[in-house]
């Protein structure tokens, strides 16, 4: 989504013209949830001065009760006004999202947005300019029940690639393609996935601040048609068991004044030192940031062998079953793409902690193993041990155990917020744990 050089007169203007009546400051808390403030049109002023406040400690992964006065600072090039109906008598919602501020008008540092900041500025530091990514989230849809709630039952059987009939969701997505457009999104593609009920819309790459609040708001625009039209769209890893599930595949470039870090045309593969540096760090860190990229306890019933998603820390120029693919492309659109992200991942956390393994390769030029151009799937245990293959973690408790040891993740989301996250996804597991499954009454009562 293009940003928009808009001043606050842009906005006092536009607010006027297109009778704007409410206004939501946006943010988003550790888990990745958006949250907001809203507000009549008549507290413009007040929000253009960067004097909205709101109470931190009512938010997870905040400030103590003691600590609660924070001031939301909106980041004037993302203010959108929301293209569908608001109200009966023609009154507009305009959305724009905020930065955290502490009481003493400092930059929060448990605010998500404001760790990928520090972590770009620690990117610029080391000679980086931009971190371009090209997201490509998946969801599904499911039908909705008499009372309205969400149900798991899909409402096609198409798969890649099919069209109507049998890609009942097709209207929707067109829907959904031509809203993300008429609020600035460049829309690149849009297609049925491998599953029935499941769909990928992918938009043109951005920096990543901008691929992260863009990953946001697409979420919202998506979950708002889908509702619009009878049906409910759910980003969740693994809601149906059997089929395979909603990743987040995460396309990565760094540029350094206007040029792409990761090509050059002398190289075998037109790979530069600094992106096997890079991919260095990140299959070095992979085991250690899977509890970012992928944060709930649903997200590892997706990182399973058998349905595409990787399941192996390694990385290849073609094949897909490693961790990272190089795509075909080359010059300005070398990249490399990681897919074992999946969309319940917070993108600012994400990208943050992607960025910051990946520069650790650089600062220490890690050399990544060799590349695997065979199906690992089909490789046993003892040829992936000879060629260094090792596994991702396979529940969210081994994947928070393996990132309390990494410092250079932790230092990328800052040791507070990595810790209050620990915390809270060690407490998740453990409410996991006490609950006893469908499955295990299916397999076990009638046996014992």
């Amino acid at each position: 989504m293009p940003k928009h050089d808009y001043t606050k007169d842009d906005i006092r203007n536009l607010v006027k013209s297109e009778n704007v009546e409410f206004l939501r400051l946006t943010f988003t808390d550790m888990y990745g949830i958006i949250k907001n403030v809203e507000v009549p049109a008549s507290q413009l002023e007040k929000v253009l001065a960067n004097n909205m406040m709101f109470d931190g400690s009512s938010i997870d992964g905040f400030v103590r009760i003691e600590e609660s006065d924070m001031y939301l600072y909106p980041d004037l090039s993302t203010f959108m006004i929301f293209p569908w109906a608001t109200d009966s008598h023609g009154g507009k919602v305009a959305r724009i999202i905020a930065s955290v501020y502490t009481a003493a008008r400092e930059p929060f540092m448990g605010d998500p947005r404001n760790v990928l900041k520090e972590n770009l500025a620690n990117a610029k530091a080391a000679g980086f300019d931009a971190f371009n990514i090209g997201p490509e989230p998946e969801f599904f849809l499911f039908k909705l029940d008499e009372l309205g709630k969400p149900t798991t039952k899909l409402n096609d059987s198409g798969s890649y690639f099919d069209l109507a009939p049998l890609d009942m969701g097709e209207n929707v997505r067109r829907e959904i393609v031509l809203t993300l457009e008429e609020m600035g999104f460049e829309v690149e593609a849009a297609h049925h996935e491998v599953a029935p009920g499941q769909h990928e819309v992918d938009f043109k790459y951005a920096n990543a601040l901008e691929a992260a609040d863009n990953i946001q708001t697409f979420k919202l625009i998506v979950k708002t048609i889908a509702r619009k039209n009878g049906l409910y769209a759910t980003f969740m890893p693994k809601p149906v068991s059997g089929i395979n599930g909603n990743g987040m595949h995460v396309n990565m470039s760094l540029f350094a004044e206007g040029t792409n870090a990761f090509f050059d045309e002398n190289d075998e593969m037109q790979l530069s030192t600094t992106a096997y540096n890079f991919l260095g760090g990140i299959l070095k860190h992979a085991q250690n940031f899977t509890a970012i990229t992928n944060p709930t306890v649903n997200s590892y019933k997706r990182l399973v062998p058998g349905f595409e998603a990787p399941v192996y820390v390694a990385w290849s120029g073609s094949n897909r079953s490693p961790m990272v693919r190089v795509p075909a492309s080359r010059g300005q659109s070398t990249r490399l793409e990681l897919r074992s992200v999946d969309p319940t991942a917070n993108p600012y956390l994400a990208l943050a902690a992607i960025l910051a393994s990946g520069l650790d390769g650089i600062k220490d030029s890690l050399e990544p193993n060799e590349s695997v151009d065979r199906n690992i799937y089909l490789m046993d245990e003892s040829e992936r041990i000879k060629a260094g293959i090792k596994d991702l973690p396979d529940t969210l408790l081994a994947a928070v155990r393996d990132l309390e040891g990494d410092e250079i993740v932790r230092d990328a989301l800052g040791y507070n917020l990595s810790q209050q996250f620990i915390d809270a996804k060690l407490l998740e597991y453990r409410q996991y744990r006490q609950e006893v499954s469908a499955w295990e009454l299916d397999s076990y009562l009638d046996l014992y």
